[in-house]
């Protein structure tokens, strides 16, 4: 059973996400205050942490921001909870390394299938048996896909098991066009035409994780991306 840890400090949506959790069959704890998540996550290690933004005390994205670069609870998944209006904070925390993001108001249904995909994407990362090669080259970057590993000139690459699932996508797939709805259901594992900025904001952080030959990864304008199919 699935350990998830909710961040929240709004009563009515605490207990709202809580008792959906809890219906849907996870283990639930709660915070109510952002300086309590990192003491709590090193004693008690959940697999999910649904991160509200607006705390007292350490904001979420100074929360998020702790956990992502902290060796110990870097991939531990993190879903936020943001309001409409907060949208340079979705992306901000996003780019923070945050894996998915629900805005208020939202459905527990749609907030329960989000957990579920990101943590069947994680685990499958970890554990799947790849059909194919195990590894899957273009020039001097190399996917291992059963060790769980990029690497760019046999350097480790640290990457997100998001970061590596859409690496892996682009790259299988090297020379064809990818839409935002294509990769948000083969990556994220939902179809949500409404959450394409979360594919561009992950897209920009595994081109700087890139580096050198971040240029692989295109931009084809108006449809979505392409993973570049000639030779490095």
């Amino acid at each position: 059973m699935n350990n998830i840890l909710i961040v929240e400090d709004e009563p009515d949506i605490l207990e709202m996400v809580r008792y959906n959790l809890v219906q849907a069959g996870f283990e639930v704890a709660v915070l109510e205050a952002g300086d309590l998540v990192q003491q709590h996550v090193n004693e008690d290690r959940p697999d999910l942490v649904i991160l509200d933004l607006m705390l007292p005390g350490i904001d979420g994205l100074e929360v998020c921001k702790r956990l992502k670069q902290d060796a110990n609870t870097r991939d531990i998944p993190i879903l936020m909870l943001t309001a409409r209006k907060e949208e340079i904070d979705r992306i901000v925390g996003l780019e923070l390394g945050a894996d998915d993001y629900v805005v208020k108001p939202f459905s527990p249904r749609e907030l329960v299938l989000r957990i579920r995909a990101i943590l069947k994407r994680n685990q499958s990362v970890g554990t799947q048996v790849v059909d194919g090669d195990a590894l899957v080259t273009a020039g001097i970057l190399t996917i291992d896909k059963a060790a769980h590993q990029a690497l760019l000139r046999d350097v480790p690459l640290d990457l997100t098991s998001t970061e590596f699932k859409l690496l892996i996508t682009l790259m299988e797939r090297r020379g064809r066009v990818q839409t935002r709805d294509d990769l948000l259901d083969t990556v994220w594992g939902y179809e949500y035409s409404g959450y394409g900025r979360t594919v561009d904001t992950h897209v920009r952080r595994l081109r700087e994780k890139l580096g050198e030959v971040s240029d692989m990864v295109e931009t084809v304008r108006g449809v979505g991306y392409r993973f570049r199919s000639g030779n490095m």
